[in-house]
């Protein structure tokens, strides 16, 4: 199966066999007939006319049925006008004839049967390459290498894993080509790149086609008509290689051969502006090489882009480099992402999963099935890239496998592929990704961000901390415009939420995501944020104690940070920190439980710079619920500490 998401990407074949006409001192044959239509039919392919080529050449095989030469030079012709099982005959014949020849031909043969999936076939003739004396280094080198390859396809193809394609219909796909590009992390937006053909009058042949982006929409589980993604993104020029931010806020794609290029294709991005999306902004010099740089993906900590090219200080023809956003919002210098990932053939088409633990991408180099294969790569626990996994047969074949998509929560992946039986060319299919290739899954919290009290839709920050190692995993924004956020949550984790904007107090949330919180019953909530005002209370849900004790649990230092950013930050900002409890024990008991724990609290922003004057605190008890005692998950809520606006 040819698989392929970018349109950008030219396999060029070069014939190789056509120099062994000249290695012999004498032609195989003694016809001379033969060897005039021989040397006729050489002019003829030089000339590029295929067709008179041929047949001079079948003319002079009918003088002579063994003339090697003409069968290799029939072989070479047949390469370049793309009929490669036909090639592989010619050249297979060309041994038969039992006359003298390269042994390069066994090279050459191999490696057509290899790009055509003829495993075995391609491993028998390069181990006869190999019987021969005094070859050349490199070529034993890479006939071992290719005989890997087989050895390793052949298994592969032994042992498959499970594949069944899904083409998604008349909404998205049409007669022409269609590239997938990216699926929002709420799985709700599916956007492409589909390639149209230009007003019929035109002449530059490079303009026949153009490339825009569409998107469509998923409504009750059903694709809605692919709609045109139109300006400023699209142009009367060719973009591809389109990438959305895990929380739908930025838009990354390629674009070749514009005025503010640096290179030959350059990486531009875009930011969402309510429903629509800002002028598209080349990422820069920093970024942006004299050559090829394309294939973005922005990973869901909002701030790493990882993306192929082709610069000076990569490992070889192609590689994969990633660069971070800057506080300042620059980019910071790319960094190859080293041996672990690259080798010195290509490697293309990175894309980074919402768990931003999951990289995949496709590459010749590493042991695959012959061309492109499509690989994945785990981070370890030291946030380096772990040796890639071959994503196997037969989702990759013996062709060009280019590019995967997987959703957030790491079931489903779409390809592009030109398998017969699509709507049209290049079609856009889905499948269920087994399960040793899946990913961490990813869940999702979605909602509007709000003013308490006027209810004006907000821009606010995100921040997404994981709880055990005080690392920020996911940092986002809320549209300025429209409030609207969405904000990616991997599994297998404790997180703690803060939501902050200048002139408001910071809401706080924590999700526990050990228990695999499905991404089929994702967090849905808006979130109003309060401003800062006298009498204004903040439940603070990232303070953490043991059962019945007042000792800060470690993890409750990322709260308390923000506490202590909001009050450095205000410095006229007074406040009184109190302590609840639920009704569990008694109410003596419970108040003194609810007082030292505010005043722990209080303490802690003592000891880390805060006047007293501008502290106090208060332990309550189980007096002021804001839940049912009911219920253990009312009793969790009443169970809080809290900060209330004293003087500001």
């Amino acid at each position: 199966m040819k698989i392929f998401v970018q349109p950008f990407t030219l396999l060029l074949f070069i014939s190789l066999s056509l120099n062994l006409v000249g290695q012999n001192q004498q032609l195989t044959t003694t016809s001379k007939k033969a060897e005039k239509y021989f040397f006729s039919a050489i002019d003829q392919y030089q000339a590029k006319n295929f067709e008179n080529a041929l047949s001079n050449l079948k003319k002079a095989l009918d003088q002579d049925p063994f003339f090697t030469e003409a069968f290799i030079l029939q072989g070479d012709i047949l390469i370049d006008d793309h009929q490669i099982e036909k090639a592989i005959l010619s050249y297979q014949q060309a041994i038969n004839t039992n006359r003298p020849f390269s042994p390069n031909l066994y090279m050459i043969l191999a490696t057509q049967q290899l790009n055509m999936g003829k495993y075995a076939d391609a491993r028998f003739n390069f181990s006869r390459y190999l019987e021969f004396e005094r070859i050349p280094e490199q070529n034993k080198q890479r006939a071992e290498l290719c005989i890997k390859k087989c050895d390793f396809a052949l298994h592969c193809i032994a042992n498959p894993v499970p594949f069944t394609l899904e083409n998604l219909g008349d909404s998205i796909n049409s007669p022409n080509d269609e590239y997938i590009n990216d699926i929002t992390s709420d799985d709700e937006k599916l956007y492409f790149t589909r390639k149209n053909p230009r007003d019929e009058n035109t002449t530059d042949p490079t303009l026949k086609f153009e490339e825009d982006f569409y998107y469509s929409q998923r409504i009750d589980s059903l694709w809605t008509k692919a709609v045109n993604l139109g300006s400023p993104i699209n142009s009367h020029g060719n973009e591809g290689a389109l990438n959305i931010s895990p929380d739908g806020q930025y838009l990354f794609f390629a674009a070749c051969n514009r005025p503010d290029g640096y290179g030959s294709c350059d990486l531009y991005w875009a930011k969402r502006i309510g429903s629509r999306w800002s002028v598209p902004e080349n990422l820069g010099s920093t970024v942006n090489s004299p050559q090829w740089d394309s294939q973005p993906s922005f990973s869901s900590d909002g701030k790493t882009l990882y993306f192929s090219s082709n610069r000076p200080g990569g490992k070889g023809s192609s590689d994969l480099w990633k660069t971070t956003l800057l506080p300042d919002n620059q980019w910071s210098e790319p960094i190859n992402l080293g041996d672990s990932i690259n080798t010195r053939a290509e490697e293309m088409a990175p894309f980074i999963h919402p768990d931003d633990q999951t990289l995949y991408f496709s590459s010749k180099g590493h042991l695959g099935m012959g061309g492109l294969d499509l690989f994945y790569s785990r981070k370890n626990f030291l946030g380096n890239w772990q040796k890639p996994v071959n994503i196997g047969y037969p989702i990759n074949t013996h062709a060009d496998e280019i590019s995967i998509i997987v959703n957030a929560d790491g079931k489903i992946a779409y390809i592009s592929s030109d398998i017969p039986g699509g709507k049209g060319k290049q079609d856009i299919y889905k499948f269920n990704l087994y399960k040793e290739a899946q990913p961490v899954p990813a869940n999702y919290f979605k909602g509007i961000v709000f003013d308490s009290e006027t209810k004006e839709r907000l821009g606010a920050r995100f921040e997404l901390i994981d709880l055990q190692t005080s690392r920020t995993i996911v940092e986002s924004n809320s549209d300025k415009n429209t409030g609207e956020f969405l904000l990616i949550i991997p599994a297998r984790k404790n997180y703690a939420l803060n939501v902050s904007k200048d002139g408001y107090l910071f809401f706080s949330e924590n999700f526990t995501m050990l228990d695999g919180h499905s991404q089929g019953d994702p967090f849905i909530n808006n979130i109003y944020l309060k401003p800062m005002r006298v009498g204004e209370a903040v439940i603070l849900k990232n303070i953490f104690f043991d059962t019945d004790q007042f000792t800060l649990k470690e993890t409750s230092l990322i709260e308390l940070h923000k506490l202590l950013e909001l009050l450095k930050n205000n410095p006229k900002l007074k406040i009184e920190i109190s302590g609840h409890t639920d009704i569990i024990g008694t109410m003596g008991h419970n108040l003194e439980l609810s007082k030292n724990r505010a005043k722990t609290v209080y303490d802690y922003l003592i000891l880390n710079g805060i006047v007293k004057d501008r502290l106090s605190f208060e332990g309550y008890g189980s007096n002021n619920p804001v839940d049912s005692n009911e219920t253990e998950a009312g009793r969790a809520n009443n169970r809080r500490t809290e900060f209330k606006i004293i003087s500001n």
